[in-house]
């Protein structure tokens, strides 16, 4: 595996791939990379011959509020175990690679963007889309692959890629969970071990409201138990907790029909935790 800074050196390599019929599959990271990261490694090295994982945590997706001098960096590490994993390419270039004319926006996620994530996070997805954009204008991909535990990002990139990169597959990988149900996340490890029953319950709340939605339960009746429940026996600090229609991104009333997902972000202590469920269907 090859550890690349510069965007014009890693162009090079795969340019020398592609002359040689081979093509190129991307995961875009911030690292401190685990298991769930590494699943999706797996689904872009089966539908492609060459892969690139980017490392890079972008200050334009954090608020001046937010965890970006916390967030756990551990490149040695995440790339022994990207080669371990069969990698061809680590991307882990500095702010000046990826921005040379300043770190400005320059997408938008529009109406979507400023729901959920985007209302706790302000300006969160225009600096995720606006990384995302210049990743992918760096790499020219035929996949990208990102995961399904960040509902609303996989929303909003997929808009972008089919809008920019019409020929780039999107592929979206399902969350991995550890045994007590809590979703895989690089945040995890800042949860004290006191706190860990918290966030694990916060999933068990999430499987009985996609029990009860399936099996007829009205939304807004399940919605209000469950808000209660998480803040009083999870000691969790909610933010949202909602059922969306999968296609609009956009809440459901009780009058609602098919498919949909439940979305929740909750802080348990200081750490910050995201999570979604899909819903078969409701009043099917």
């Amino acid at each position: 595996m090859k550890l690349i800074q510069s965007a014009t050196e890693l162009q090079k390599l795969l340019d020398i791939d592609r002359a040689e019929g081979k093509t190129i599959g991307f995961v875009p990271t911030m690292g401190a990379l685990h298991q769930g990261h590494i699943s999706l490694v797996r689904l872009a090295q089966k539908s492609c011959d060459v892969v690139v994982v980017s490392i890079y945590v972008n200050p334009l997706q954090f608020g001046p509020e937010e965890d970006f001098e916390k967030y756990p960096r551990t490149l040695n590490q995440d790339q022994e175990l990207l080669e371990a994993n069969g990698v061809q390419y680590l991307f882990a270039p500095t702010v000046e690679e990826i921005y040379p004319n300043g770190t400005e926006i320059t997408q938008r996620a529009g109406v979507v963007g400023s729901t959920f994530e985007g209302a706790s996070r302000p300006g969160h997805f225009d600096g995720m889309l606006t990384v995302v954009n210049r990743l992918m204008e760096i790499v020219q991909p035929n996949a990208v692959v990102f995961g399904e535990k960040d509902a609303q990002q996989v929303f909003i990139v997929k808009k972008l890629i089919g809008a920019r990169f019409r020929d780039c597959e999107f592929i979206e990988g399902p969350t991995l969970r550890e045994e007590s149900g809590l979703a895989l996340s690089s945040r995890n490890r800042f949860l004290r071990q006191e706190e860990r029953s918290d966030a694990e319950s916060i999933y068990h709340h999430l499987s009985q409201m996609k029990t009860q939605l399936e099996a007829g339960a009205a939304v807004s009746e399940v919605i209000a138990e469950h808000t209660k429940a998480i803040e009083t026996a999870a000691k969790a600090k909610l933010e949202y907790l909602a059922v969306i229609d999968p296609q609009l991104f956009r809440p459901v009333d009780d009058k609602h029909r098919g498919p949909a997902k439940i979305i929740v972000a909750a802080k348990v202590g200081e750490v910050r935790l995201i999570d979604n469920l899909n819903v078969k269907a409701i009043n099917g």
